[in-house]
């Protein structure tokens, strides 16, 4: 990033802290929640707030703001990307680098389940409120409801995720529920992908709160039976994002798995974020422009 946009950033921040509401309100709304494919396509950003660092084999690939948000520009100037996910602190960046016009805008809300800590499974809404979202002009307010059988935390996130449901409803704004069935392996919490699972947790988000009017969901590619996401996507009539996960040992074939699962009646767009953002030949444009190609 070059030091006159760092710098415009930093002045706002220690000088006009107001500006960000200012590029908010000015900010330019898109016409519709899905692009001219009728797909949305969302880069994901709000990793790094739940000490999430890794990319692929680099532990602190994240760490760096100013690269993350060059990447960042360089995604969502291409065409086709129509929307971005991430904390405050990164949407309010982008705002205030004029780079969210017309874009789809989600805010994260939950990011209190600390990657590695022994309340991972203890998600709290440390993020957006849904009245926050709303005030801001945004779009949409995304959760994660990872659900452990055998850890009580589940309970009090899967109820905070039902208000926050009903609340962005209130509001006519979209929640985006990110639902795993969980399970602690050595001490260390891995998301099953089974499709049984995944079924599960689909049924389970679907109904949260008072209403699914609004919902969607973002859920993962399982990959271990041939018909496991159109088992997965029948689960339910809410629309539904397919989320990018890892960096892949091997990208093309992630892209042609989501162009096959693309092709159902209730897939509407890709959210992903490590696998765009930081691909392995460094071609951030190019993973982008083929992703886009998927839609």
């Amino acid at each position: 990033m070059s030091a006159d946009r760092l710098q415009t950033i930093v002045r706002a921040r220690t000088t006009r802290p107001e500006a960000i509401a200012e590029a908010a309100a000015r900010r330019v709304r898109p016409d519709s929640l899905v692009g001219p494919a009728g797909k949305l396509m969302v880069i994901a950003a709000d990793h790094p707030a739940r000490g999430s660092l890794r990319a692929g084999t680099d532990a602190t690939a994240m760490a760096d703001r100013a690269d993350l948000l060059d990447r960042l520009l360089v995604a969502l100037s291409r065409p086709g990307v129509n929307g971005v996910l991430g904390t405050a602190d990164l949407l309010e960046d982008l705002l205030l680098l004029g780079a969210l016009d017309g874009k789809v805008v989600v805010g994260s809300m939950n990011r209190g389940g600390l990657a590695g800590t022994a309340f991972e499974i203890d998600d709290r809404f440390t993020g957006y409120d849904a009245a926050t979202i709303d005030a801001m002009g945004f779009e949409m307010g995304k959760m994660l409801l990872r659900i452990d059988p055998e850890d009580h935390a589940t309970a009090p996130t899967m109820q905070a995720c039902a208000h926050a449901v009903s609340e962005l409803a209130a509001h006519k704004r979209i929640a985006m529920v990110e639902p795993f069935i969980s399970h602690r392996t050595d001490g260390r919490v891995q998301n099953d992908l089974s499709t049984e699972a995944v079924i599960r947790s689909v049924t389970v988000a679907a109904g949260l709160g008072t209403t699914s009017a609004y919902t969607w969901l973002k859920l993962p590619v399982v990959d271990d039976d041939p018909d496991g996401m159109e088992r997965v996507l029948a689960a339910s009539t809410l629309p539904a994002v397919l989320l990018g996960g890892e960096v892949p040992d091997d990208p093309d074939a992630a892209f042609r798995r989501w162009e096959k699962v693309l092709r159902l009646p209730t897939a509407m767009g890709l959210v992903v974020g490590r696998t765009l953002l930081y691909p392995p030949d460094g071609d951030v444009a190019g993973a982008v422009d083929t992703a886009v190609s998927l839609l």
